[in-house]
C-alpha cells in the first residue's frame, strides 16, 4: 500500500503527524520528568519542609489526575475527533504548569501537579491514536514509536535544564518552560482532522462491518465493546501490563535522581544518569519499533520489560561509571520504551472508532500504576535503609509486565497486512 494514496484517503500525511506528535509529547515529557529533576531541590527547600514521603505524594498526585484525563480524552477523541480534545488538553497543560511556577506553598503546588497530571493523561492516547491513523501500515510501529520518543526527549531537556540551572535557581523557574504548549494550539487546530479517520486497511481483530457504523456511538457502548468476549481477555491483559509499565515509568521519573543521590552521587551526576535514561529510551524505542514492524511486537515488548529488571539490578551495584550510564540508558528503554510498545500494541489491536477509547482506558486503568509507583518507591525508601532497595523495587513490576505480555496472542500485525 503506497503512502500517498493512503494519505489522500485519510486526509493526514504521516510526516507532519509524526512531527507534531513528537513535539507535543516532548513538551509532555518535560512536564512529566520535571518533578524528578527538581526532587532534590524540593527536599532541600528551607521553607516547604518536603520529606521523601511528601515527594512521593506529589508524584502520586500528578499520576492521580492522569486516569481522568486519559479516559475522558479517549472517549472524546472517538466521539468528536482528535482535534478539539487535543487543543483543549494542550491549553490545560500549559496553564497548569504556569500555576506550578507561581505556587507559593506546597499545598497549592500539589494541586497544580494534579491538574498537570490530567493534561498529561489526556495527550498520550490522543497523540497515539492520531499518529496511528496517519501512519503507513508497513511502518506503523516506527511512526508511532518515533512520536512517542518525544516523552524521552522531553526528559532529556529536563535533565539538561536542571543540570544547568539547579540548585542555584529557584526550582519553580523550571515550570515556566511548560507554558510553551500554548503556541501549538493553532497548529493542532490546522493539522489534526476534526473527524476520526483511518486507513482503508481493516483490522481483523475489529468487529465486522456494521450498517449503522456511521451513527454516533455513546461512550458506554464503546466501553462495553472492549469488554465483549471478542476483546475482553486482551483488554484486561493490556490494562494489567500498562499498570506494570507505568509503575516503572512514573516511579523512575520521580525517584531516579534522588536514588542516585542516595547512592552517593551528587545532583549533577544524578541528572546525567537521568539524561542517559532518556537517551536510552529514544534509541531503544526506535530500534524496537523497527523489530516490531517485522512481526515481533510481542517479543520486543517482553524483552523491554526484562531489560528494565536487569538494568535496575545493575544500577544498584557498584560498577564503573560508563557501565552505570549504559545501565541507566537500558533502564530508560525498559521503562519509557516498553510502555510505548504497549501503547502501539493497543493501537494495532483496535479499529479507529474504538482506538481512542481502548488507549484511554488502557492508560486510565493502568495509571493506577502511575499513582502507586512514586508512593511505592517512597515507601520502600523509607522502610528499607539500604539505598539499593529502591532499585530492587522496580524488578517486580518489570517481571510481571513481561509475564502479562507473554499471555497475549501472537502479533497479528493487522495494520501492515490488511488491505
Amino acid at each position: 500500500m503506497k503512502s500517498t494514496p493512503d494519505a489522500a484517503r485519510t486526509g493526514t500525511r504521516p510526516g507532519p503527524a509524526v512531527a507534531l506528535g513528537l513535539v507535543i509529547l516532548c513538551i509532555e515529557g518535560y512536564d512529566l520528568f520535571i518533578l524528578g529533576a527538581v526532587g532534590p531541590s524540593l527536599l532541600a527547600h528551607p521553607d516547604w519542609y518536603v520529606s521523601k514521603s511528601t515527594l512521593g505524594l506529589l508524584g502520586s498526585l500528578t499520576a492521580l489526575g492522569m486516569p481522568l484525563g486519559s479516559i475522558a480524552a479517549g472517549w472524546a477523541g472517538d466521539l468528536y475527533g482528535r482535534r478539539l480534545p487535543m487543543t483543549v488538553s494542550l491549553a490545560w497543560l500549559s496553564l497548569s504548569m504556569l500555576l506550578s511556577a507561581v505556587a507559593g506553598g506546597v499545598t497549592l503546588f500539589a494541586v497544580t501537579r494534579f491538574l498537570t497530571g490530567m493534561g498529561i493523561g489526556a495527550l498520550i492516547p490522543l497523540v497515539t491514536a492520531y499518529v496511528s491513523e496517519a501512519a503507513t501500515p508497513a511502518r506503523h510501529s516506527l511512526h508511532v514509536g518515533t512520536a512517542t520518543t518525544g516523552l524521552a526527549l522531553g526528559g532529556i531537556v529536563t535533565g539538561v535544564v536542571g543540570r544547568a540551572l539547579l540548585p542555584e535557581w529557584d526550582f519553580r523557574t523550571l515550570f515556566l518552560f511548560g507554558v510553551i504548549p500554548l503556541v501549538l494550539t493553532p497548529v493542532v487546530w490546522k493539522l489534526v482532522p476534526a473527524a476520526v479517520q483511518d486507513r482503508p486497511a481493516r483490522d481483523p481483530l475489529a468487529a465486522p462491518p456494521n450498517p449503522s457504523a456511521g451513527a454516533p456511538v455513546d461512550s458506554a457502548n464503546r466501553l462495553g465493546e472492549l469488554l465483549t468476549p471478542r476483546y475482553r481477555r486482551t483488554t484486561l491483559l493490556f490494562w494489567a501490563a500498562t499498570f506494570s509499565g507505568l509503575v516503572i515509568v512514573y516511579g523512575a521519573s520521580t525517584w531516579l535522581p534522588s536514588l542516585m543521590v542516595s547512592s552517593g552521587y551528587d545532583l549533577g551526576s544524578s541528572l546525567e544518569f537521568s539524561i542517559a535514561f532518556n537517551v536510552g529510551a529514544v534509541v531503544g524505542t526506535l530500534g524496537a519499533a523497527l523489530i516490531a514492524d517485522r512481526g515481533h511486537l510481542k517479543a520486543a515488548t517482553m524483552a523491554g520489560f526484562l531489560l528494565a529488571a536487569v538494568a535496575m539490578i545493575t544500577l544498584s551495584t557498584p560498577q564503573p561509571r560508563p557501565l552505570l550510564l549504559l545501565a541507566s540508558a537500558v533502564a530508560g528503554f525498559g521503562a519509557l520504551g516498553t510502555q510505548a510498545l504497549v501503547n502501539i500494541f493497543v493501537a494495532r489491536s483496535h479499529p479507529a472508532g474504538l482506538r481512542g477509547t481502548a488507549l484511554g482506558f488502557s492508560l486510565g486503568v493502568g495509571r493506577v500504576g502511575a499513582i502507586v509507583g512514586p508512593s511505592y518507591l517512597a515507601a520502600v525508601a523509607v522502610l528499607v535503609a539500604s539505598p539499593r532497595a529502591g532499585f530492587y523495587a522496580f524488578v517486580v513490576p518489570a517481571l510481571l509486565g513481561a509475564a502479562l505480555i507473554g499471555r497475549l496472542g501472537a502479533d497479528r500485525r493487522p495494520l501492515a497486512t490488511a488491505g
